[in-house]
């Protein structure tokens, strides 16, 4: 047996929410340079020039990650980081935390759990967690655009900064910028993230698997390809919605507009690359990382009910 073997009684829904948010930082401290990767890369083309300042051209993920390095620092691959830990502890504790509860719920019957219920409870979780979470999505989004280059004035000193000078220059609303689409794009990635994960892991189980690390690797990378797949067109114009200064697009479809006519189809699969990696291997941080947090704090409790 590999990691924690189940335990006899199942974690319940405050050990999941713990756990998820939990697991949610490791994958970010480990994956958080290809994220920012991705949003420079789909980002690119936005705008040519920066306080009259040339912006790098970036080509690939490596070489982007090595451009980022060479000009900004190594520190700017991790611009925004506070944001994004903020972020999944408010936002994956929702989204994932509670999504065997919500599976539950719409379930007819507590053991005939059905693709439609999964679904619905996927859109669910990643609704809510959007609606609570937005703010810290649009902080970590600006940071990890905003260039460190010399000469070019930064938009923002700090986190704290950044959450006060958007709420005084674009109101509250501002805060919540780009709810709509992101709310969109979390509802596709919870629903093929979690249910994809859930599908392959009840399958590899059905074909004599053993429930360890090996069985949820292989779901979790299964699950971070097929999300790229479905969600990268609506995380590029998420990021771009997001990272747009006031009266740059109307709203999301506009934005979605204008990247269509002015760079065509493909614009929409801008960093695709580096979202695969970064929900590859996200995927496979977390989902076996929380599992094993599952069992292991379930030991915990075992043991102090047990003393």
């Amino acid at each position: 047996m590999v990691g924690f073997k189940p335990t006899d009684v199942p974690p319940t829904n405050c050990v999941k929410v713990v756990g998820a948010g939990t697991a949610a930082c490791v994958a970010d401290l480990v994956t958080f340079p290809l994220d920012t990767t991705k949003v420079r890369l789909q980002i690119q083309g936005e705008s040519k020039s920066i306080n009259n300042v040339a912006s790098p051209k970036y080509k690939g993920v490596f070489g982007t990650m090595v451009t980022i390095t060479k000009t900004e620092g190594a520190r700017s691959l991790y611009s925004g980081l506070v944001a994004g830990l903020q972020r999944q502890m408010s936002f994956a504790s929702v989204r994932i935390g509670l999504y065997d509860y919500v599976k539950q719920w719409y379930a007819k019957e507590p053991d005939t759990i059905t693709i439609g219920g999964r679904l619905l409870a996927g859109c669910t979780t990643g609704a809510l967690a959007v609606t609570l979470a937005q703010p810290t999505d649009v902080v970590k989004v600006r940071f990890q655009a905003q260039s460190n280059l010399t000469g070019v004035s930064k938009r923002y000193s700090g986190t704290i900064d950044a959450y006060m000078k958007i709420a005084k220059e674009e109101g509250l609303r501002g805060l919540w910028k780009g709810t709509l689409p992101n709310i969109v794009r979390n509802s596709i990635v919870n629903c093929s993230e979690l249910v994809t994960y859930d599908l392959i892991k009840d399958a590899l189980l059905r074909q004599n698997m053993t429930d360890n690390l090996p069985c949820h690797f292989c779901a979790a990378f299964g699950a971070g390809f097929c999300t790229t797949i479905v969600a990268s067109p609506v995380d590029v114009v998420k990021t771009r919605y997001m990272n747009s200064p006031p009266g740059l697009y109307r709203n999301a479809l506009n934005c979605s507009f204008l990247l269509l006519t002015k760079e065509g189809f493909t614009a929409f699969y801008k960093g695709f690359m580096p979202s695969f990696l970064r929900l590859g291997s996200w995927n496979v941080v977390m989902f076996v990382t929380y599992e094993q947090l599952k069992r292991a704090l379930m030991l915990v409790k075992k043991s102090r009910e047990s003393s």
